[in-house]
């Protein structure tokens, strides 16, 4: 490992870095533009898609739904992917992905020091659960009935993955970035990863009174082969 506690503008003061840090070339307005502008590519393009290509006509719902997949998936598979093979190596790397791990890093330095915790989660997050989003989406576009199943295994691996991520932070006391800063805390912490806990609690909810539903379904089905019987 690496110190380099003076040039580094990370917290909390006297972390270590598992190589030697370099500044970022690449603005904020810059590297979250980019982000959100491709974000909202992908969003609009998987709306336009699950329009019309889908094997059955989708709701709203379901639509917004396969476009949440999608975006996860593309997230966890290349910027959470990136991170999972490069962890060792961004705070020193130039490439936009790491500019960007960089910048959030500023936020929670555990991702620019490599913590263990923090790379066996996002490995596990990029490589399972990326293709996973995926299949689901595929599953909607399709009308594939394994989609519920999928949709609360994996929408449980976010929420779990998720809680641990914040619980841990919690219980370190908010060490890895500047508590309460407006931009680091409330926008990089909060706000952005919000969404992985609010979603998936609403499509695991969701998938259980699907799978309900369905089990009704086949018990009434089953006593009434009994009655003819």
């Amino acid at each position: 490992m690496v110190e380099n506690v003076s040039t580094h503008p990370y917290l909390p003061p006297g972390l270590k870095l598992p190589c030697g840090y370099v500044e970022n070339d690449k603005s904020i307005l810059e590297l979250l533009g980019v982000f959100f502008g491709l974000t909202a590519v992908v969003m609009v393009s998987t709306w336009i898609y699950s329009g019309s290509n889908a094997k059955v006509k989708l709701s709203t719902v379901q639509r917004l739904t396969v476009c949440w997949f999608v975006l996860c998936g593309c997230i966890h598979l290349i910027l959470e992917g990136w991170f999972s093979v490069f962890h060792n190596s961004i705070a020193g790397d130039q490439s936009f992905l790491s500019q960007l791990w960089k910048e959030y890093s500023k936020a929670d330095s555990r991702y620019v020091s490599a913590d263990t915790f923090t790379v066996m989660m996002e490995t596990v997050t990029a490589w399972l659960e990326g293709p996973g989003c995926l299949l689901i989406a595929m599953g909607y576009v399709n009308n594939n009935p394994n989609r519920y199943v999928l949709q609360l295994l994996v929408s449980t691996g976010q929420l779990y993955g998720t809680v641990l991520y914040i619980g841990n932070e919690v219980k370190d006391g908010f060490v890895h970035g500047p508590l309460w800063d407006p931009l680091y805390f409330w926008f990089y912490f909060v706000v952005i990863n919000s969404p992985w806990v609010i979603f998936p609690t609403l499509l695991m909810v969701q998938s259980c009174r699907r799978m309900v539903q369905a089990q009704a379904q086949m018990d009434k089905a089953a006593k009434g082969k009994k009655k003819k019987n």
